[in-house]
C-alpha cells in the first residue's frame, strides 16, 4: 500500500527520487502531467513496433521514438530512461526474466526507446471532476487485464489488448467518458463499459497486471486501452530481447495536461 505521503507532485523531483531506487506504482505522482510507459527493443525490430503502434493508436498513443541506444526524451530534457523509471521489466525471448530498478548495464547500444501514452495522465482531472479514483485512494497498483480482442499486427509483433480498469458510479460514467476523450495522448476515452465478459475478462478480482480493486454497489466496470498492450505483445511474439517498465510503474515526463489540451 502507498500513500498520498510517498508521491511527488513534481515530475523532477518524482524521477529524482526513482534514481534513488524508491518503489512505487506511479497513479497520483506529479498530478496534471502526462505519463508514459517504456517499451524499448533492438533497432532490428523497431520498425515493426512503430508499425504496430501506428496501427492500434487507441492502446499505443505515441509520443517518442529515440534514437538507438540513446536514454533520452524530449518530454523531459535531462532524464535518463534507464534510471528514472521505479522499476523496470527486462523481457527474453518473450519471457519476463528480471527486473530492476536501474538497467544501465543492460541498455544497448541497438535499442530504440518508445514512449507511450498512459491512462495515469488524466486521473488528476476525473479526481477533480467528482470521479472517484479507487486504486489511487486504496494506494494500490491499477488492475489491468488481457482481453479477447486482437490487436491489429504489424510484422512479427502481434498480440492482444490489454485494459486498465476503473470502478466508476454509474451517473458519473458519461463525465469519465468526457474527461478522458479530452486526452487522446493518454488513450482517450474508455474502450468497454459494463459486462467485462464481453472482453473475455471472468473474474475482475484476479487482474493479469496490478491489484484487485473494491467495486461497490451502484458501480460499473469501466475499461480504457492500455500501455501494457506492448508487453503482451512481447509475450506473443517471443523477441530476443527488450526493457520496459514494470507495469504501473512509468515514466513520469514534464508535459503538463494543460498543454496537451491545448495541442488538442
Amino acid at each position: 500500500m502507498f500513500t498520498a505521503l510517498d508521491r511527488e507532485s513534481d515530475p523532477a523531483a518524482a524521477r529524482a527520487r526513482f534514481r534513488t531506487g524508491f518503489v512505487a506504482p506511479t497513479a497520483g505522482w506529479a498530478p496534471g502531467h502526462l505519463q508514459a510507459n517504456l517499451v524499448a527493443v533492438p533497432e532490428e525490430h523497431a520498425h515493426d513496433l512503430l508499425l504496430f503502434a501506428q496501427r492500434n493508436p487507441k492502446s499505443c498513443p505515441l509520443l517518442d521514438v529515440t534514437e538507438p541506444g540513446r536514454p533520452e526524451t524530449v518530454l523531459a530534457p535531462g532524464a535518463d530512461l534507464r534510471t528514472d523509471l521505479p522499476r523496470y521489466q527486462v523481457w527474453r525471448n518473450g519471457r519476463p526474466a528480471e527486473q530492476a530498478e536501474d538497467v544501465t548495464h543492460l541498455w544497448r547500444d541497438d535499442l530504440v526507446a518508445f514512449l507511450i501514452g498512459c491512462s495515469f495522465t488524466f486521473e488528476a482531472a476525473l479526481a477533480g471532476a467528482g470521479v472517484p479514483v479507487r486504486h489511487v485512494e486504496q494506494g494500490r497498483n491499477v488492475p489491468m487485464y488481457v482481453t479477447n480482442r486482437a490487436c491489429r499486427p504489424a510484422g512479427r509483433i502481434r498480440g492482444p489488448l490489454v485494459v486498465s480498469m476503473r470502478p466508476i458510479p454509474a451517473g458519473l460514467v458519461g463525465t469519465a467518458v468526457r474527461v478522458s476523450a479530452a486526452v487522446p495522448a493518454a488513450h482517450g476515452a474508455p474502450v468497454h463499459v459494463g459486462h467485462p465478459e464481453g472482453l473475455g475478462i471472468t473474474d475482475l478480482s484476479q487482474p493479469d497486471f496490478g491489484d484487485a480493486v473494491d467495486i461497490r454497489a451502484g458501480e460499473l466496470p469501466v475499461f480504457w486501452a492500455c500501455g501494457v498492450t506492448p508487453q503482451a505483445a512481447l509475450m506473443r511474439s517471443r523477441l530476443p530481447f527488450a526493457i520496459t517498465h514494470k507495469p504501473g510503474h512509468m515514466f513520469i515526463t514534464d508535459v503538463s495536461q494543460q498543454t496537451l489540451w491545448a495541442e488538442g
